[in-house]
Protein backbone atom coordinates (compact mmCIF):
# COMPACT_ATOMS: atom_id res chain seq x y z
CA UNK A 1 0.00 0.00 0.00
CA UNK A 2 1.32 3.31 -1.29
CA UNK A 3 -0.04 5.37 1.77
CA UNK A 4 2.00 2.80 4.39
CA UNK A 5 5.16 2.86 2.31
CA UNK A 6 4.91 6.95 2.82
CA UNK A 7 4.34 6.82 6.41
CA UNK A 8 7.09 4.48 7.40
CA UNK A 9 9.61 5.03 5.30
CA UNK A 10 11.52 5.77 8.09
CA UNK A 11 11.31 3.30 10.31
CA UNK A 12 13.90 1.06 9.63
CA UNK A 13 16.69 1.86 11.79
CA UNK A 14 19.40 -0.35 12.84
CA UNK A 15 20.87 -1.41 15.88
CA UNK A 16 24.47 -3.21 17.04
CA UNK A 17 25.26 -4.83 20.29
CA UNK A 18 28.82 -3.71 21.91
CA UNK A 19 31.48 -5.76 23.26
CA UNK A 20 33.68 -4.86 26.03
CA UNK A 21 36.75 -7.18 25.57
CA UNK A 22 35.12 -10.74 25.18
CA UNK A 23 31.95 -9.82 27.13
CA UNK A 24 29.08 -9.59 25.55
CA UNK A 25 26.61 -7.16 27.02
CA UNK A 26 23.28 -8.83 27.62
CA UNK A 27 20.75 -6.60 25.37
CA UNK A 28 18.51 -4.06 27.07
CA UNK A 29 14.83 -3.97 26.74
CA UNK A 30 15.04 -1.83 23.97
CA UNK A 31 17.09 -3.40 21.78
CA UNK A 32 15.05 -6.55 22.87
CA UNK A 33 11.87 -4.86 21.73
CA UNK A 34 13.35 -3.20 18.68
CA UNK A 35 14.44 -6.92 17.82
CA UNK A 36 11.36 -7.41 17.94
CA UNK A 37 9.57 -5.05 15.80
CA UNK A 38 12.36 -6.00 12.91
CA UNK A 39 11.24 -9.66 13.65
CA UNK A 40 7.54 -8.42 12.96
CA UNK A 41 8.53 -6.12 9.67
CA UNK A 42 10.15 -9.09 7.99
CA UNK A 43 7.04 -11.56 8.91
CA UNK A 44 4.66 -8.68 7.70
CA UNK A 45 7.18 -8.65 4.45
CA UNK A 46 6.42 -12.17 4.11
CA UNK A 47 2.61 -11.51 4.21
CA UNK A 48 2.13 -13.25 7.72
CA UNK A 49 -0.09 -10.16 8.85
CA UNK A 50 -1.26 -12.03 12.26
CA UNK A 51 2.08 -13.07 13.41
CA UNK A 52 3.74 -9.41 12.43
CA UNK A 53 0.86 -8.18 14.74
CA UNK A 54 1.32 -9.76 17.57
CA UNK A 55 5.15 -9.23 17.08
CA UNK A 56 4.34 -5.29 16.79
CA UNK A 57 1.70 -5.89 20.10
CA UNK A 58 4.68 -7.63 21.61
CA UNK A 59 6.83 -5.00 21.02
CA UNK A 60 5.70 -2.16 22.16
CA UNK A 61 4.75 -3.84 25.35
CA UNK A 62 8.74 -3.63 25.88
CA UNK A 63 8.66 -0.13 25.09
CA UNK A 64 8.15 3.04 26.81
CA UNK A 65 5.58 5.16 25.17
CA UNK A 66 7.73 6.57 22.89
CA UNK A 67 7.33 7.34 19.19
CA UNK A 68 8.66 4.27 18.63
CA UNK A 69 6.05 2.08 20.54
CA UNK A 70 3.36 4.70 19.11
CA UNK A 71 4.86 3.20 15.61
CA UNK A 72 4.73 -0.58 16.85
CA UNK A 73 0.61 0.27 17.80
CA UNK A 74 -0.41 1.77 14.43
CA UNK A 75 1.55 -1.37 12.92
CA UNK A 76 -0.18 -4.05 14.52
CA UNK A 77 -3.61 -2.34 13.66
CA UNK A 78 -3.08 -2.12 10.19
CA UNK A 79 -1.61 -6.23 10.27
CA UNK A 80 -5.20 -7.05 11.54
CA UNK A 81 -6.84 -4.63 8.82
CA UNK A 82 -4.45 -6.14 6.26
CA UNK A 83 -6.47 -9.47 7.26
CA UNK A 84 -9.93 -8.02 7.33
CA UNK A 85 -9.75 -8.47 11.01
CA UNK A 86 -11.67 -4.90 11.12
CA UNK A 87 -13.41 -5.04 14.42
CA UNK A 88 -9.96 -6.04 16.64
CA UNK A 89 -8.00 -3.28 13.99
CA UNK A 90 -10.57 -1.12 14.78
CA UNK A 91 -10.09 -1.48 18.61
CA UNK A 92 -6.37 -1.20 18.42
CA UNK A 93 -6.72 2.36 17.04
CA UNK A 94 -8.93 3.34 18.80
CA UNK A 95 -6.66 2.42 21.38
CA UNK A 96 -3.99 4.04 19.89
CA UNK A 97 -5.40 7.19 19.54
CA UNK A 98 -6.27 6.98 23.40
CA UNK A 99 -3.11 6.22 24.30
CA UNK A 100 -0.49 8.28 21.76
CA UNK A 101 -2.83 11.50 21.05
CA UNK A 102 0.12 13.64 20.52
CA UNK A 103 1.32 11.03 17.30
CA UNK A 104 2.07 12.38 14.23
CA UNK A 105 -0.03 9.37 12.41
CA UNK A 106 -3.06 10.30 14.30
CA UNK A 107 -4.60 10.89 10.99
CA UNK A 108 -3.42 8.08 9.30
CA UNK A 109 -5.05 6.09 12.72
CA UNK A 110 -8.69 7.97 11.66
CA UNK A 111 -8.06 7.03 8.19
CA UNK A 112 -7.63 3.29 8.83
CA UNK A 113 -10.60 3.37 11.51
CA UNK A 114 -12.89 5.19 8.42
CA UNK A 115 -11.57 2.58 5.58
CA UNK A 116 -11.89 -0.30 8.18
CA UNK A 117 -15.88 0.69 7.77
CA UNK A 118 -16.04 1.68 4.87
CA UNK A 119 -14.50 -2.15 3.50
CA UNK A 120 -17.24 -4.19 5.48
CA UNK A 121 -19.61 -2.69 3.37
CA UNK A 122 -21.09 -5.22 0.46
CA UNK A 123 -24.21 -3.56 -1.60
CA UNK A 124 -27.89 -2.03 -1.30
CA UNK A 125 -29.65 -5.29 -0.38
CA UNK A 126 -27.48 -5.84 2.87
CA UNK A 127 -28.45 -4.16 6.26
CA UNK A 128 -28.23 -0.46 5.96
CA UNK A 129 -26.20 -0.08 9.46
CA UNK A 130 -22.52 -0.41 8.00
CA UNK A 131 -23.66 1.99 5.07
CA UNK A 132 -24.60 4.50 7.97
CA UNK A 133 -21.69 3.53 10.12
CA UNK A 134 -18.95 4.06 7.45
CA UNK A 135 -20.93 7.52 5.96
CA UNK A 136 -20.69 9.04 9.61
CA UNK A 137 -16.55 7.90 10.22
CA UNK A 138 -15.79 8.90 6.75
CA UNK A 139 -17.39 12.22 7.32
CA UNK A 140 -16.20 12.72 10.99
CA UNK A 141 -12.32 12.54 8.97
CA UNK A 142 -13.12 14.78 6.81
CA UNK A 143 -14.55 17.58 9.42
CA UNK A 144 -11.22 16.64 11.43
CA UNK A 145 -8.72 16.63 8.73
CA UNK A 146 -10.39 18.18 5.86
CA UNK A 147 -6.37 18.84 4.57
CA UNK A 148 -5.04 15.50 4.69
CA UNK A 149 -3.86 13.03 1.76
CA UNK A 150 -6.33 10.87 3.02
CA UNK A 151 -9.48 13.19 2.06
CA UNK A 152 -9.19 13.38 -1.20
CA UNK A 153 -9.60 9.40 -0.80
CA UNK A 154 -12.68 9.44 1.56
CA UNK A 155 -14.60 12.68 -0.47
CA UNK A 156 -14.46 10.13 -3.51
CA UNK A 157 -15.60 7.55 -0.97
CA UNK A 158 -17.97 9.07 0.58
CA UNK A 159 -19.95 9.66 -2.82
CA UNK A 160 -20.02 5.82 -3.23
CA UNK A 161 -21.60 5.41 0.10
CA UNK A 162 -24.17 7.92 -0.60
CA UNK A 163 -25.28 6.50 -3.79
CA UNK A 164 -25.21 3.10 -2.07
CA UNK A 165 -27.50 4.20 0.47
CA UNK A 166 -30.00 6.15 -1.81
CA UNK A 167 -29.95 2.65 -3.87
CA UNK A 168 -31.10 1.54 -0.34
CA UNK A 169 -33.61 3.47 0.11
CA UNK A 170 -35.65 2.77 -3.38
CA UNK A 171 -35.02 -0.99 -2.70
CA UNK A 172 -36.75 -0.60 0.48
CA UNK A 173 -39.85 2.26 -1.28
CA UNK A 174 -40.14 0.04 -3.44
CA UNK A 175 -40.94 -3.45 -1.21
CA UNK A 176 -43.40 -0.80 0.18
CA UNK A 177 -45.01 0.06 -2.92
CA UNK A 178 -45.22 -3.83 -4.04
CA UNK A 179 -47.06 -3.84 -0.55
CA UNK A 180 -49.22 -0.88 -1.47
CA UNK A 181 -47.61 0.97 1.86
CA UNK A 182 -47.93 4.10 0.38
CA UNK A 183 -47.20 6.72 3.29
CA UNK A 184 -44.06 4.22 3.65
CA UNK A 185 -42.69 4.53 0.37
CA UNK A 186 -43.19 8.36 0.12
CA UNK A 187 -41.54 9.13 3.00
CA UNK A 188 -38.34 6.72 2.02
CA UNK A 189 -38.64 8.30 -1.57
CA UNK A 190 -38.27 11.96 -0.34
CA UNK A 191 -35.41 10.67 1.88
CA UNK A 192 -33.92 10.22 -1.94
CA UNK A 193 -35.05 13.83 -3.20
CA UNK A 194 -34.06 15.72 -0.20
CA UNK A 195 -30.79 14.12 0.71
CA UNK A 196 -29.82 12.51 -2.20
CA UNK A 197 -30.29 14.59 -5.20
CA UNK A 198 -26.95 14.35 -6.87
CA UNK A 199 -27.43 10.47 -6.86
CA UNK A 200 -28.74 8.67 -10.47
CA UNK A 201 -31.70 7.35 -8.16
CA UNK A 202 -33.38 10.70 -7.94
CA UNK A 203 -34.83 10.31 -10.98
CA UNK A 204 -36.81 7.08 -10.50
CA UNK A 205 -37.69 8.26 -7.24
CA UNK A 206 -39.44 11.53 -8.48
CA UNK A 207 -40.98 9.10 -11.03
CA UNK A 208 -42.42 6.96 -8.13
CA UNK A 209 -43.94 9.82 -6.04
CA UNK A 210 -46.06 10.92 -9.27
CA UNK A 211 -47.08 7.69 -9.73
CA UNK A 212 -48.03 7.12 -5.69
CA UNK A 213 -49.28 10.31 -5.47
CA UNK A 214 -51.98 10.02 -8.68
CA UNK A 215 -52.99 6.75 -7.26
CA UNK A 216 -54.04 7.99 -3.55
CA UNK A 217 -55.95 11.22 -5.39
CA UNK A 218 -53.01 13.99 -4.58
CA UNK A 219 -52.96 15.14 -7.89
CA UNK A 220 -51.45 18.34 -7.47
CA UNK A 221 -48.06 16.88 -5.50
CA UNK A 222 -48.49 14.40 -8.47
CA UNK A 223 -47.87 17.58 -10.92
CA UNK A 224 -45.38 19.11 -8.86
CA UNK A 225 -43.24 16.01 -8.74
CA UNK A 226 -43.95 15.44 -12.36
CA UNK A 227 -42.62 18.81 -13.30
CA UNK A 228 -39.44 18.74 -10.95
CA UNK A 229 -38.71 15.60 -12.83
CA UNK A 230 -39.63 17.25 -16.97
CA UNK A 231 -37.48 19.96 -15.60
CA UNK A 232 -34.34 18.19 -14.74
CA UNK A 233 -34.61 15.34 -16.60
CA UNK A 234 -37.00 15.98 -19.29
CA UNK A 235 -35.18 13.34 -21.80
CA UNK A 236 -34.80 10.72 -19.48
CA UNK A 237 -37.05 7.43 -19.47
CA UNK A 238 -38.44 8.58 -16.15
CA UNK A 239 -39.83 11.84 -17.09
CA UNK A 240 -41.83 9.76 -20.35
CA UNK A 241 -43.18 7.59 -17.76
CA UNK A 242 -44.55 9.91 -15.06
CA UNK A 243 -46.23 11.92 -18.31
CA UNK A 244 -48.11 8.92 -18.88
CA UNK A 245 -49.42 8.59 -15.52
CA UNK A 246 -50.55 12.25 -16.01
CA UNK A 247 -54.09 13.37 -17.47
CA UNK A 248 -53.62 13.84 -21.34
CA UNK A 249 -54.63 17.81 -21.32
CA UNK A 250 -52.08 18.27 -18.53
CA UNK A 251 -49.48 20.73 -19.35
CA UNK A 252 -46.13 20.64 -17.61
CA UNK A 253 -45.29 23.45 -15.55
CA UNK A 254 -42.65 25.67 -17.17
CA UNK A 255 -39.53 26.94 -15.09
CA UNK A 256 -37.56 29.05 -15.85
CA UNK A 257 -33.81 27.59 -16.86
CA UNK A 258 -32.21 30.38 -14.44
CA UNK A 259 -33.71 29.19 -11.58
CA UNK A 260 -31.87 25.48 -12.12
CA UNK A 261 -28.54 27.22 -11.00
CA UNK A 262 -30.22 28.49 -7.58
CA UNK A 263 -31.29 24.70 -6.46
CA UNK A 264 -34.18 24.96 -7.55
CA UNK A 265 -35.26 20.86 -6.64
CA UNK A 266 -33.26 21.67 -2.59
CA UNK A 267 -35.47 24.85 -2.43
CA UNK A 268 -38.37 23.85 -3.61
CA UNK A 269 -38.93 20.07 -3.26
CA UNK A 270 -40.16 19.78 0.65
CA UNK A 271 -43.05 21.66 0.17
CA UNK A 272 -44.35 20.39 -2.86
CA UNK A 273 -43.89 17.23 -2.21
CA UNK A 274 -44.78 17.41 1.74
CA UNK A 275 -47.56 14.93 3.02
CA UNK A 276 -48.57 14.66 6.61
CA UNK A 277 -47.99 10.96 7.93
CA UNK A 278 -50.74 9.47 9.13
Amino acid sequence: MRILLVLFTSVFLFFSCSKKGDVIETPSTKDQAMNIYKEALQSMKEADYFYASTKFSEAESLLPQTDWAAKSSLMSSYCLYAINFYDDAVLNLERFIKIYPASSHIPYAYYLIAISYYEQILDERKDIQPLNISKKKVEDFLVKFPNTEYAIDLKFKHDLIINQLAAKELSIARYYIKNEKWIAAINRLRIIVDDYDKTIFVEEALHRLVEIYYKIGLEDEAKAAAALLGYNYNSSEWYARSYKVLNKDYEPIIVEKADKEGGLIKRTIKKLLFIDDE
